[in-house]
């Protein structure tokens, strides 16, 4: 029986893990400076998700859990506070992989609850979780009282977008963001999509 729960501080390591999946290893080495490695990538996720001020925090991570293990997050946060909780992501990039991101283009803005990383370990895919991880994001949106959740997907992902399309995401714009073209989806946090909760 998979449950969708609030993330613990303790649960950083399969957090980061599962965040990096999302991310693919070709964009998270694309992050990394010289002579840096995934390996490093990791222990500064690891640092960021167990820290309350970063976006990539387990308090704006949702998880599924089987038992005691983390088989999927959704990490998700206020668009209009992208650039106090991304100071953490600059530092930690500095020390942890050897680059400084102080120019990097906003992913996100104000009035839009930003699903930054999606991710289901591959033996629990296709079980409806993905789903699930979605319609708690969008209700953690009501709850925030903000009226939209935004994400990035990859113009190369046609089976991310499909999932997205499915639940009731629609394309708003473009953008650029770890190097690769990006489609800007949107959801109305109000809405009811039936066939997404039966999913």
């Amino acid at each position: 029986m998979i449950e969708i729960k609030n993330a613990t501080k303790g649960q950083n390591k399969e957090i980061a893990r599962l965040i990096m999946m999302a991310m693919t290893d070709e964009c998270c080495q694309y992050f990394c400076g010289d002579g840096y490695s995934l390996d490093d990538f990791y222990r500064m996720m690891c640092y960021l998700v167990e820290h309350e001020d970063s976006q990539y925090s387990y308090k704006n991570t949702l998880v599924a859990m089987d038992g005691q293990l983390v088989v999927g997050v959704s990490v998700s946060y206020d668009g209009s506070r992208l650039h106090e909780l991304r100071c953490a992501f600059i530092e930690a990039a500095k020390t942890y992989i050897g680059k400084d991101h102080t120019g990097m283009d906003d992913e996100t803005q104000a009035g839009e609850l930003y699903l930054d990383s999606l991710a289901v370990l591959p033996a629990y895919r296709r079980q409806g979780i993905a789903q699930r991880l979605l319609i708690a994001t969008r209700e953690r949106a009501r709850q925030l009282h903000l009226p939209r959740v935004g994400l990035l997907v990859d113009k190369g992902n046609p089976d991310g977008e499909a999932l997205y399309t499915k639940v009731g995401f629609v394309h708003l714009d473009d953008n650029l963001w770890g190097g690769h073209p990006m489609k800007h989806l949107i959801i109305n946090a109000g809405m009811t999509n039936t066939c997404a909760k039966d999913a």
